[in-house]
């Protein structure tokens, strides 16, 4: 694999802005965000494959850092659970199977669609300029969405979730489906290279920041119900098809 050079990457979850400014603070930091950053859309984009090793000396060379800073990033990751320790053996990427996605999708739907309706009912005017503002910016990058600017889609995505729950503040709620999001976006990556793919995620936004704005919160609870269904939906009819393989599953019989 080639060397790979550090470049600001679009990624919430690593500490950057939907602008893709670094974060401010001591540059061996920042050194360390770029390389979480770098390693966590390699895990995404399966450059580094589901159950591959992570030898921390050949990554040395592959990124360019020290061992320190390649530790903390990956002992980072594992804390996202996209990283596996075994014991004294080192570290793996964690694997990624259907069941996960399965589990996920529940978790996500049974979390994020009570915590939406609390914030449609508590939402304020802060609140509504706050989501207009997000899927204003949403919908500029995908319409449609480019594949080489996958990474800026999925951080105004974050951006536009997070929005749609800000009505109602809940550290913990947050926490966990951003733990959920950083997992889903593997899937995610999966599903918007199927071949045939007819489905339109903007109209399924847009559906969603209406009835919020509208204050209906239990219609937009159901188009959020549906929406965050449509990946694992998708992605389970191309593998029956045999249009899709999931590195590190086992192939659905067509049925």
């Amino acid at each position: 694999m080639a060397k790979r050079s550090f470049t600001p990457l679009i990624a919430l979850p690593g500490g950057y802005t939907a602008e893709g400014a670094p974060p401010p603070g001591d540059p061996s930091r920042t050194l360390i965000e770029h390389t979480y950053a770098t390693l966590r859309d390699d895990i995404v984009e399966g450059r580094l494959p589901p159950g591959g090793k992570l030898r921390i000396e050949h990554l040395r060379t592959q990124y360019q850092v020290g061992a320190g800073t390649l530790r903390e990033a990956v002992t980072r990751l594992v804390s996202d659970a996209l990283v596996t320790v075994e014991g004294q053996r080192g570290f793996r990427v964690a694997p990624i199977a259907l069941e996960e996605l399965q589990d996920i999708t529940s978790l996500r739907v049974h979390i994020e669609i009570d915590a939406l309706r609390q914030s449609i009912r508590a939402g304020d005017a802060q609140w509504r300029t706050a989501l207009a503002e997000a899927f204003t910016a949403l919908s500029a990058e995908e319409q449609p969405i480019a594949p080489p600017r996958r990474r800026q889609w999925e951080a105004l995505n974050v951006r536009f979730h997070e929005a749609l729950l800000s009505g109602h503040a809940s550290p913990w709620t947050l926490r966990v489906l951003r733990l959920l999001s950083r997992h889903s976006e593997r899937y995610r990556f999966c599903a918007m290279g199927l071949p045939g793919s007819v489905r339109d995620v903007h109209i399924e936004h847009t559906e969603i920041y209406e009835l919020a704005m509208a204050g209906q919160d239990a219609r937009a609870a159901l188009a959020l119900e549906a929406h965050i269904r449509a990946t694992p939906d998708l992605l389970i009819k191309a593998l029956r098809e045999g249009r899709a393989f999931l590195p590190g599953t086992v192939q659905l019989m067509r049925s």
